[in-house]
């Protein structure tokens, strides 16, 4: 029962870990919750920020992993709209540090073609910041590698409710007639809109909960859950989870063609 919840990474090289996906079963978007940054930094007698700082290089590197593999759109759960409940200094340290990997990095993601696009309510954002994610997205726009979402200042339900109600102002402006309300409309009408949904969900950390994160866009997903804190997360990590994932029997309510 444990050993199917949480994955176990497997005693093999990256390269041999790699060799062994299917290229033709990969999951089209996987997202991760990367949890554990402080209790990683607790663990060594660090302060919290440490392991935050960890986090950002070890996001570099799976960044890296999902375009050696060409996955189409990777999601990642930076901040949470519940996360401004922390201590000021941290949340302050957290928007420098966004900042900052974003100053440093824009550049090779842009020449690894990655087209990066940020999900939440960006407009509660630090102005610096702001400016900062809006360059981003534009220069990356036409961009055609992996779809690189990061959420911040993020939450499903926020999103779903905000979805709702540009749909409810439509039909109050006569735009669209309520019975042609679909999923699909929904679905257009999120951060996501346009994108695919969510094949594998990725969570460090051994909490076994969503966190308010893609509610809507992981309703069929697969989950991949692991001790591991999120600094030690490694390409190796990444790619058994792939693995597992090809494992998987998705029915989609239906009836296994095995």
């Amino acid at each position: 029962m444990w050993k199917k919840i949480f994955g176990t990474v497997k005693k093999e090289t990256s390269t041999d870990l790699y060799d062994q996906i299917d290229q033709k079963r990969l999951p089209a978007h996987i997202a991760i919750i990367m949890d554990g940054n402080g209790r990683w930094a607790q663990n060594k007698g660090l302060m919290r920020t440490f392991g935050h700082k960890a986090g950002v290089d070890t996001l570099k590197k799976i960044l890296k992993a999902a375009i050696k593999l060409n996955v189409k759109v990777l999601t990642v759960y930076a901040f949470s709209t519940e996360n401004w409940k922390r201590p000021h200094k941290e949340v302050d340290f957290l928007m420098a540090l966004f900042a900052e990997y974003l100053e440093r990095e824009i550049n090779e993601m842009d020449e690894d073609n990655v087209k990066i696009q940020f999900l939440g309510r960006l407009d509660e954002l630090p102005t610096t910041l702001y400016d900062q994610i809006e360059n981003a997205q534009t220069r990356t726009k036409s961009n055609t590698g992996v779809q690189f979402n990061v959420a911040v200042n993020y939450g499903s339900r926020d999103e779903i409710t905000r979805s709702v109600k540009i749909i409810a102002q439509k039909v109050l402006d006569q735009k669209l007639p309520i019975t042609e309300i679909t999923e699909e409309i929904i679905d257009d009408n999120l951060y996501t809109g346009g994108q695919v949904p969510v094949d594998l969900v990725i969570r460090t950390s051994g909490d076994l909960r969503m966190s308010n994160f893609l509610l809507w866009q992981a309703a069929y997903a697969e989950f991949w859950f692991t001790k591991v804190n999120w600094p030690d997360f490694t390409p190796d990590c990444f790619f058994q989870a792939v693995l597992d994932f090809q494992n998987r029997d998705r029915r989609f309510g239906g009836l296994s063609e095995k």
